[in-house]
């Protein structure tokens, strides 16, 4: 199938905070709504000029981790009944209940214009041990029920086994009938639900017999599944650990693995629950990827428009880390194949279908939605040269050096890449300039172009670009140098080579926008207090201050002024005071993505500028596993550097490891430099 297709922004206007799902109701066309993760319920015309959009309702939901509003389904009856389901998290009794998952009916009395919360009924609630893996997709099935798939409650790896324990309702996909029984019934019969008979489970997981909600078993965190309109086929995807991603379809009574099993792969990172001893007949998922290809899958829908007649009856899904946008292929033997469709800098959290089967894209990262249209025949090839000298970037003369116009920048406290020395440079189109945020962070105008060497033990090993494309998308390259020096190929797909002392990792491009996120601006490093220093230029030998010489050159939309009214960021082994230095290393080698709408499960944020009791990282338990500490872990234990999770994921080269990719050496300096400042604690203040 030779299928083209990109993704174009609709509704232009709009801006929503953290976004995570859009919809329709039933039969019409006229209004789409938005969920945001804080808890609102945002309405807007179906007008591709549309400027406003209302909150229909507001939640009292917890957005703690993956918590929040996670899930929205208008009932088959809705033009009769005018009943909603919303599925959300709220704050639990306590730390070893954070929050309670709910699914709760609301109804209209304006035709959807608004949902009424005092017209709330709890349907469903669900205590989580943990504030990650909650699933809480909800929609109605071609029979009538309500499904609801719910994570394994968090940590990491399920060590407790509940996607395998059908007692309670944690890793599984439920199925209600929400018209019959207080507050519901279970589907009885020769379709019933597997366990239909057995006593109704308990919100707190202690029921002695198996759930009879539950339609199918064995996930870790089913994030956004569908039923196609066609055939009434139930599609999951459901998101991996440290090495696989799946998309399943479901079946009643199905187990799908987890977690002794990884997409089609053996579990093996921690030990598995002790039933995966026993119990066989897993059902396989339809196609699996590895992390070379993304880290969390977003599941979308089987298309069935008409704009896009190649793609109709394929089933299409994303990744949210990658920003890929995959088909599904016959194989041709019963199996499928997943295709690429495009490859974006987008944060998919979800897509959204119309009525008219057109399928759209929610991107977390920026607030914006888009929709899946015709490619216009693009061949998805490289949109940039083969050789580094034909890029413009590099001097003719010497392609080691950068070509005239690149202006030279340095940084305060540089990102840690396995003991390489850097050079960083970046150019912006003429009569374009940079515009700076309250945040000091610096926006881009599209075609920039920002370049960075990179060598290791004085050899000059790699060149990468991050450029802003004109349609406003950014993207990685990475260039291989040869032995010469003389020029650097493009590296396709990232790899790994030997050197004399190392192993060096060239990223893929999909690898460069898990760093370079949406909710840091993309381009790292380039903001206020970063620059705000000397530096000396060698072109001409003078030492100025970067900010000035920026502001000097006119390339700010506004005059930033006297330095000293600016952010400045100590160099993390310089002459600041211990706290300041930790806390700028924190800043430059997590920050991007542990931080308000960041792409991480955790609620830390560890900008800078972010008072240490602010973080939710001072004496504040792990989220997604103890790394083996025990009770005492945190991740941050004040005055306790060996029971601090944080700590433990600089100091290892692992699955668990952080910086999560693009390194294999332990920044040793780093390791230490976070160990006497958490020895230094003795409080959160």
């Amino acid at each position: 199938m030779g299928a083209t297709v990109t993704t174009k922004r609709v509704f232009p206007n709009l801006t929503f905070n953290q976004p995570l799902l859009m919809l329709q109701a039933p039969g019409d066309n006229s209004r789409w709504y938005v969920l945001e993760k804080g808890g609102a319920v945002r309405a807007f015309a179906n007008d591709p000029n549309a400027a406003t959009a209302s909150t229909a309702i507001a939640l009292p939901a917890d957005s703690t981790g993956e918590g929040g509003l996670l899930g929205m389904a208008f009932h088959p009856q809705y033009a009769a009944n005018h009943q909603v389901f919303l599925s959300f998290t709220e704050t639990g009794p306590s730390p070893s209940i954070p929050l309670i998952s709910r699914l709760a009916r609301f109804t209209t009395p304006d035709n959807g214009a608004t949902f009424t919360l005092a017209s709330r009924q709890n349907v469903l609630s669900l205590n989580q041990p943990y504030t990650n893996h909650k699933g809480g997709n909800v929609a109605f099935g071609p029979d009538g029920f309500l499904y609801i798939g719910f994570g394994d409650g968090g940590s990491g790896g399920d060590p407790q086994g509940h996607a395998q324990n059908t007692k309670d309702l944690l890793g599984d996909m439920l199925r209600l009938d929400v018209d019959h029984g207080t507050p519901y019934s279970i589907p009885t019969g020769a379709t019933g639900n597997p366990f239909a008979g057995n006593p109704l489970c308990p919100a707190d997981n202690s029921s002695t017999q198996s759930c009879p909600e539950i339609y199918a078993w064995g996930l870790r965190n089913p994030w956004r599944w569908s039923f196609d309109s066609a055939t009434g086929d139930l599609w999951v995807a459901d998101v991996g650990q440290n090495r696989y991603e799946e998309i399943d379809r479901l079946q009643r009574g199905g187990n799908y693995g987890w977690n002794c099993r990884e997409g089609t792969h053996a579990y093996t990172d921690s030990t598995p629950a002790a039933s995966c001893a026993t119990t066989t007949g897993f059902v396989e998922p339809v196609v699996d990827y590895d992390h070379t290809q993304g880290n969390s899958v977003t599941g979308g829908f089987v298309y069935r428009g008409t704009s896009l007649p190649a793609l109709v009856g394929h089933y299409v899904f994303a990744d949210y880390g990658s920003g890929r946008i995959w088909r599904l292929d016959s194989n041709g033997s019963g199996g499928y194949t997943a295709v690429q469709l495009v490859d974006t800098s987008l944060s998919i959290a979800s897509f959204g279908q119309g009525n008219d089967g057109e399928l759209y894209v929610v991107d977390i990262g920026g607030g914006a939605l888009y929709e899946l249209v015709d490619g216009g025949g693009a061949t998805g090839g490289s949109p940039v040269p083969t050789q580094l000298s034909a890029t413009g970037c590099v001097s003719a003369a010497d392609a080691s050096k950068p070509a005239a116009g690149l202006i030279p920048y340095d940084v305060a406290a540089p990102f840690w890449s396995d003991g390489a020395t850097k050079e960083r440079w970046l150019a912006i189109p003429n009569g374009t300039s940079i515009s700076v945020g309250a945040d000091g962070d610096f926006t881009f105008p599209s075609g920039t172009v920002l370049m960075k060497h990179f060598r290791v033990n004085g050899s000059l090993i790699e060149t990468r670009l991050f450029m802003r494309h004109p349609d406003g998308d950014w993207a990685g390259y990475t260039y291989e140098w040869n032995a010469q020096h003389t020029d650097a190929t493009l590296v396709q797909g990232g790899k790994t080579v030997a050197t004399a002392t190392q192993n060096w990792i060239y990223p893929s491009g999909d690898d460069c926008l898990r760093c370079h996120t949406a909710a840091a601006g993309h381009a790292l490093g380039l903001e206020s207090a970063q620059l705000n220093h000397d530096f000396t230029y060698a072109s001409t030998g003078r030492t100025a201050n970067e900010l000035l010489t920026l502001d000097k050159i006119v390339l700010f939309t506004t005059p930033l002024g006297d330095p000293a009214s600016q952010p400045v960021l100590p160099d993390p082994f310089g002459s600041a005071a211990l706290a300041q230095r930790a806390r700028a290393y924190l800043h430059t080698n997590c920050s991007q993505c542990h931080r308000p709408n960041g792409p991480t499960p955790s609620s830390m944020d560890l900008r800078y500028s972010t008072a240490l009791a602010n973080t939710g990282a001072c004496d504040a338990p792990p989220q997604s596993g103890d790394l083996g500490i025990g009770a005492a872990a945190r991740i941050i234990a004040p005055g306790a550097a060996a029971s601090s999770v944080l700590l433990s994921r600089i100091n290892r080269r692992d699955a668990n490891q952080m910086p999560p990719l693009a390194t294999n050496v332990i920044d040793t300096a780093g390791v230490q430099l976070i160990s006497d400042w958490i020895a230094s604690l003795t409080t959160c203040q």
